[in-house]
C-alpha cells in the first residue's frame, strides 16, 4: 500500500473541509448543476481523447497502481538475484524451483530458467512482457492527466454558464444567488479534482513509470545473467550500475 498516496490525498480533503466548516455550512458548497458540470463534462471530455475499453482499464490500473503498488528498492533485486544466482551454481537449474520470489517478473524469469528456455527466448518475451506493461501504465497516466485538464476547462465552462444565467435574470434577485453558486461551485470543483487527484496521480504513475522501468530492465539482466551460468559475485558487480553511488556503498558495507 502506497502510504504516501492516501496520506496526501486525505490530508489535501480534511484541509479543504476544515477550512469550509470553519467558515460555513457544508450544504452552502454542494450544487448539483455544478457536479453535473464538472464531473460529466470532464469524463465525456476525456472519453473523447480515448477509447471506452482503454478508459475504464487505465482508471483502473491507475487507482491500484498509485494507491496500492509495492516499491521495490533495486538493491533489493540485486541481492535477490545473487541469492538466486547460488542457489542456482549449487543445486542447478531445478533448484530454482524450490525458491519462493515475490516480485513476479524476477519469478517467471527465474521459472524460464527452472524450464531450460534457450536465452534469446527469455530475453525477447522478458523484454516485451516488459514493454507491453509500461505501455498499459503510460497510458493510464495519459488518461489522469486528460482528466485533470479537463475538469478544470468544464469549471470555467460552469462558471461562465452561472454568469450568463445570473446576467439573463438580474430582474430577479431570488435567481442571483443560485446562478452565483454554480459561477463560482464549478471553477471550485474543477481545481480541486485536478489538483488533488487526477494530476498527482498522473505524476505518481510517471513516477512508477521510471521506476518499474529500471526495475524490470535489472531483473531482465539478472535473469539472463543466471541463465548464462555467471557467478554471483559477477553478477552482483554488473547489476551495481542500477544502484544510486550511496546505495553501492551501503551495499560494501553490509558485505564487509
Amino acid at each position: 500500500m502506497d502510504l504516501a498516496t492516501i496520506i496526501g490525498v486525505l490530508a489535501a480533503c480534511v484541509t479543504v473541509l476544515i477550512a469550509i466548516f470553519l467558515g460555513g455550512s457544508f450544504s452552502q458548497f454542494v450544487d448539483l448543476p455544478s457536479i453535473l458540470i464538472v464531473f460529466g463534462g470532464g469524463l465525456a471530455a476525456t472519453l473523447v481523447r480515448f477509447p471506452l475499453t482503454g478508459l475504464l482499464s487505465a482508471f483502473g490500473m491507475g487507482a491500484k497502481l498509485a494507491f496500492t503498488h509495492k516499491k521495490i528498492e533495486p538493491r533489493e533485486l540485486v541481492e535477490n538475484i545473487a541469492h538466486l544466482a547460488e542457489t542456482a551454481r549449487k543445486e542447478g537449474p531445478l533448484g530454482l524451483e524450490n525458491v519462493e520470489i515475490a516480485e513476479p517478473t524476477l519469478a517467471k524469469g527465474v521459472q524460464f530458467v527452472a524450464d531450460g528456455y534457450d536465452y534469446s527466448l527469455i530475453r525477447d518475451t522478458m523484454e516485451k512482457e516488459r514493454d507491453l506493461f509500461l505501455n498499459r501504465l503510460n497510458e493510464g497516466a495519459r488518461v489522469y492527466r486528460a482528466l485533470g485538464d479537463s475538469a478544470p476547462a468544464f469549471g470555467m465552462i460552469g462558471t461562465l454558464v452561472g454568469l450568463v444565467q445570473m446576467l439573463a435574470t438580474m430582474d430577479d434577485p431570488s435567481t442571483i444567488g443560485p446562478s452565483m453558486a454554480i459561477a463560482l461551485l464549478t471553477t471550485l470543483y474543477g481545481s480541486l479534482i485536478a489538483n488533488i487527484v487526477c494530476i498527482p496521480v498522473a505524476d505518481k504513475l510517471d513516477s512508477k513509470f521510471e521506476q518499474e522501468e529500471l526495475n524490470q530492465t535489472l531483473v531482465i539482466d539478472g535473469v539472463l545473467q543466471i541463465r548464462e551460468s555467471k557467478s554471483p559475485s559477477l553478477i552482483r558487480e554488473m547489476l551495481l550500475a542500477y544502484i544510486p553511488e550511496k546505495g553501492r556503498s551501503d551495499m560494501a558495507e553490509a558485505a564487509a
